[in-house]
């Protein structure tokens, strides 16, 4: 690059030429610069001019932006735009874009300064500042930096001292050296936070009934600490003539006290009750009006929702209990802590009803009411008393009303808790019955069983007829001395006022029954019912799952028990059904004399041919059949295998035993003696199958899961092991008694071995008493054994 100048002053630079026009020097700053040029805001006047680096006189090294500078302006010949030429850099104090009077004026500072994050200050952060000349009232705008360091920020109202500094290049003028004379003190204002919002809120003041904003910056501490009602300390700014609160500090709680309460309560009566509303913003906060009578005569005064002692409803009418609150800014009164006296209920004649809480919600429950069968919904907002601990089972006294919500609803309000024993659901006659338990009362709870057959019953003359009453266990006075089925017993009547149903209370026995119960063996248990085996073990008698006091999945064939007669429908039943523990019933005693008997089954007990009319079964001694054969009774007690399915014909082995309440001989530990067949299995479909064996038309076998033993699984293709039974009713055949057969198979000099065995002309053993020890009582000898002596 090159500088040439001339005979006609005129510069050359990168085919530039530039004119001088005059050799007037003015002053700048550069503001910005580029590769081989730059520019400069002029000082005196409001110009921004380029410049060449070849027209500066300096070491370009050092040259930087904000330099202050001096030039002389010349123009572009070519394209005529001004320019600066011959820039030098000079002493910052000599630059300067404004011109400032040395004298100082006074005003008030009407709007106070922000600090901008912009480079140049934005007019809404600048600050406003009035003063008074030649009669006239003049803003001037003034930045944070305008103020002289020392000072603190200033706010409206401020009164300062200041000069005036006019642009050179604009002529706008401003205020700058900015000093405080003198600031207003704001009193000090309290209140109370009411509402809070993202970033600002408002207070209630103390002073006046009005509401004033406040910005969270203005918080003195963690805003995060600052909730809602707290106690504040505050000043007052006008700002866009709008007052704030500024300087807000937290104050113990308590400080600020807007209202004197009186100490005296005033009776009085409810003129006008507030109106339920969903919508929270009220024209009249203070909806309610109440009257009390004065020396001066009557007086009415407002009250609001919150002036209550509870949130029950009030009603017109209602007579109340309260305190006077006077509010010290405006001496406004109104009634508060307001508490409904007792005598209300009888002095207006409100229909009261009494029950029992039976359901408890988060803040809902139901009450159970006394005189009519109905459960109410209420609300713990109802409670007269607020600070009564609700449980079931309490007693109340309340009002009931149509649920503004739900027309269709009941709900009840005014909730009054009541002394324990105060609601009584029975009315009691005072007459005293005799009369004989019909059924005992279950005391094992099942989900399948109505209330009813859970009930026990009573049957007792009243004037001539034959009534039934029923009764719970909580209804016996004594249950050490519980009644049993044919007890004579004595009990009063008491009637449920909610529907009217009669029950038997203080319950008493007064005379045992001791013929009425029965013992004996269950016999047959089927889907919801079953039979059972007298003592005597020669009758039957049905009984229904639901008669029995226990776990039906427990009850097993064999098992003893104790039991009612009851006829129902003309039949007789067996009510009221405990299991016995095994050895109660009266035992047998077997004849060792007569040993091990080989028979035939000559008839089968009624539960294999529900044809015939005798229950027990018949087997006869010999296994060949003759009419002449000496025969024994037998029943369910009498099998060894309680699921054996013996039918007529069937070889047996048996003992006899002698039956302790009727001397009878009757036949025992009958086994059978058959031969067993041996398939795979077909199918299994749920609780029955079948096997790969034809009996009949070509027909697959059927077995039900109840007659394999030990209760092992049983899937297609297993070999079992099994004897085949004909059903006396409908005639077609089953297997029964299903073993599975191990994939083990034993030896066959084992299975040979065991053939030998199975020979009737075999001699057989068979033990017909167990030995006993010594003492009597473990096994072993009943002679005592003789140590061996050494012979000498």
């Amino acid at each position: 690059m090159s500088f040439h100048q001339g005979p006609n002053n005129v510069n050359s630079y990168n085919n530039v030429q530039v004119t001088n026009t005059n050799g007037v020097r003015e002053t700048g700053v550069i503001d910005k610069l580029q590769h081989s040029y730059g520019f400069i805001i002029c000082c005196d006047r409001e110009a921004r001019l380029f410049f060449h680096f070849s027209e500066y006189n300096g070491n370009l090294d050092t040259m930087k932006t904000g330099d202050a500078v001096e030039f002389q302006m010349s123009y572009d010949r070519r394209t005529g735009k001004p320019i600066a030429v011959a820039v030098v850099k000079i002493d910052p104090s000599m630059v300067t874009s404004e011109t400032v009077d040395g004298k100082r004026c006074n005003g008030t500072v009407v709007q106070e300064a922000k600090q901008s994050k912009a480079k140049n200050n934005n007019q809404d952060d600048m600050g406003r500042v009035t003063y008074e000349h030649s009669g006239e009232f003049f803003f001037l705008p003034y930045a944070i930096e305008d103020i002289c360091n020392g000072f603190r920020k200033l706010t409206a109202g401020d009164s300062v001292s200041f000069t005036v500094a006019t642009d050179k290049r604009t002529g706008h003028v401003r205020a700058c050296q900015l000093e405080l004379i003198e600031s207003p003190t704001s009193s000090k204002h309290q209140g109370v936070v009411c509402s809070m919002k993202e970033s600002f809120g408002f207070i209630e003041r103390s002073d006046v009934v009005r509401e004033i904003f406040f910005h969270y910056s203005e918080f003195k501490g963690n805003i995060n600490d600052l909730i809602l009602g707290d106690d504040v300390e505050f000043g007052v700014q006008n700002r866009n003539g709008k007052e704030v609160a500024i300087e807000v500090s937290r104050l113990p709680e308590g400080t600020v006290i807007f209202e004197d309460v009186s100490v005296n309560r005033i009776q009085g009566k409810v003129l006008k009750e507030l109106k339920n509303s969903n919508n929270r913003r009220q024209s009249d906060p203070l909806g309610g009006r109440l009257i009390y009578e004065t020396p001066k005569g009557t007086m009415e005064v407002p009250y609001g929702d919150k002036d209550q002692a509870g949130e029950y409803t009030l009603v017109q009418g209602d007579f109340v209990e309260f305190n006077i609150a006077t509010d010290r800014r405006d001496k406004l009164q109104r009634a508060t802590n307001i508490a409904l006296l007792e005598e209300t209920f009888l002095k207006v004649g409100e229909q009261r009803e009494t029950g029992l809480v039976v359901s408890l919600k988060d803040a809902y429950g139901f009450i159970q009411c006394v005189d009519k069968d109905v459960r109410i919904f209420f609300h713990y907002s109802e409670l007269l008393d607020p600070t009564h601990v609700l449980k079931v089972q309490d007693e109340m006294e309340f009002t009931v009303t149509q649920d503004p919500s739900s027309p269709s609803r009941q709900i009840a309000i005014r909730i009054k808790p009541l002394i324990k024993g105060s609601v009584s659901l029975l009315t009691i006659h005072p007459q005293k019955f005799i009369g004989t338990i019909e059924k005992e009362p279950s005391s094992h709870k099942s989900q399948s069983k109505s209330k009813e057959s859970e009930n026990g019953s009573i049957v007792y003359d009243y004037d001539g007829s034959i009534q039934k009453i029923y009764y719970t266990t909580k209804d016996v006075l004594d249950m050490k001395n519980s009644p049993r089925y044919g007890d004579k017993v004595e009990f009063s009547v008491a009637e449920q006022k909610r529907n009217g149903v009669k029950i038997a209370i203080d319950v008493r026995v007064v005379l045992r029954n001791i013929t009425g119960r029965c013992q004996g063996f269950i016999a047959t248990l089927k889907d919801n019912y079953g039979f059972i085996e007298n003592a005597e073990h020669d009758k039957e008698v049905f009984f229904h799952y639901s008669s029995y006091d226990g776990d039906i999945s427990e009850l097993e064939l064999g098992d003893e028990v104790e039991y009612v007669l009851a006829r129902k429908s003309s039949k007789l039943s067996a009510e009221n059904i405990h299991k016995l523990t095994k050895g109660t019933v009266s035992p047998v005693e077997i004849q060792r004399n007569m040993g091990v008997l080989q028979g035939r089954i000559k008839r089968p007990m009624r539960i294999v041919n529900p044809e015939q009319d005798e229950y027990c079964g018949l087997v006869q001694v010999g296994v060949e059949a003759n009419e002449n054969a000496v025969c024994y009774q037998y029943g369910i007690t009498s099998l060894a295998d309680k699921r054996d399915f013996l039918q007529k014909g069937d070889l047996v082995k048996f003992q006899v035993a002698q039956v302790q309440i009727t001397s009878a001989l009757r036949a025992v530990n009958i086994a059978a003696s058959r031969k067993y067949i041996r398939a795979t299995v077909d199918s299994v479909k749920g609780q029955f199958g079948f096997i790969n064996h034809e009996v009949e038309d070509g027909k697959k076998l059927f077995f039900h899961m109840t007659e394999v033993h030990d209760g092992v699984e049983i899937t297609p293709g297993n070999e079992v092991e099994f004897v085949i039974v004909q059903n006396q009713r409908n005639g077609k055949y089953s297997a029964c008694s299903l073993r599975k057969i191990s994939e083990s198979r034993r030896p066959e000099r084992l299975i040979s071995r065991l053939k030998s065995m199975s020979d009737d002309s075999a001699p057989r053993i068979v033990v017909i008493r167990q030995p006993k020890g010594p003492d009597e009582k473990s096994k072993g000898f009943v002679r005592p054994t003789i140590p061996w002596i050494v012979p000498v």
